[in-house]
């Protein structure tokens, strides 16, 4: 496991480079569900630059990835998930605050998870039986005090619609984010700069997240407090352990 863990940390730099060094030039954009909802052929080259290389260190490895159909059943052997540019509105608006992410699972089971900020050059990574660092600072554990001493991570219009009662658990701590890529934001979270982060969002863009907060004290369900079916988009909560029945005693209110 250690010689993948460190392939999966070589391939995503070489795709945060690749990313960098090609876009400065003519991005093409499509709309896929809505017209915020975005993809770049910089999204589709990305992921495909990572799926050659795993198959070719790992042949009978499979693939669930973001773009272009690229789905496997995450309980059925080796799965690789990938997120090519988590943030893809950010990365063509702004030019930064997006990553690339990798998890890898065996039969259902995360082994490892990086999340890469691109422009930052800030990687985060481990889970499973590794220790997580962010470049070469290792994490500790989620630190506990109250709620009013924490910034919150949420999805603008679950905040802004008070789903669940998102808003009046938020309006407990210090304050809301809102920084418009999961894997930014959930890397926030342990970094210790946000308490939790609340979004709607695909397996790709949790599978990592989920993998190494587990090893720092940190949980990924649903908002209704069940496991992500790593199938189709749902309403996660990615939040401290310690902290959930506090925050669900919240979101029972509504």
């Amino acid at each position: 496991m250690e010689n993948k863990f460190q392939f999966a940390k070589d391939i995503i730099r070489d795709a945060g480079d690749f990313i960098k060094s090609n876009m400065v030039k003519d991005l093409e954009i499509e709309e896929k569900t809505r017209f915020d909802d975005l993809v770049t052929n910089l999204d589709k080259a990305t992921q495909e630059l990572l799926i050659t290389k795993i198959k070719q260190a790992y042949p009978s490895d499979h693939i669930l990835a973001e773009e272009n159909g690229v789905h496997h059943d995450i309980v059925d052997g080796n799965v690789w998930v990938l997120d090519p540019i988590d943030g893809t509105v950010n990365f063509v608006a702004q030019g930064t605050h997006f990553a690339v992410m990798i998890a890898y699972y065996e039969n259902g089971v995360g082994q490892f998870g990086l999340i890469y900020d691109v422009m930052n050059d800030t990687l985060y990574s481990g889970g499973g039986q590794f220790d997580v660092y962010m470049n070469d600072q290792k994490l500790p554990p989620f630190q506990d005090r109250p709620l009013n001493r924490f910034l919150v991570g949420c999805n603008a219009n679950m905040f802004a619609n008070n789903y669940h009662g998102l808003r009046d658990m938020i309006e407990q701590t210090l304050g809301v984010r809102v920084y418009g890529g999961a894997g930014i934001s959930m890397a926030a979270v342990m970094a210790g700069q946000l308490m939790a982060y609340f979004s709607y969002i695909q397996p790709w863009d949790y599978a990592a997240a989920k993998v190494m907060g587990g090893k720092l004290g940190y949980v990924l369900l649903t908002i209704d407090g069940e496991e992500p079916d790593f199938t189709h988009r749902q309403k996660v909560m990615f939040v401290p352990k310690v902290k959930l029945s506090t925050i669900q005693t919240y979101l029972s209110q509504t």
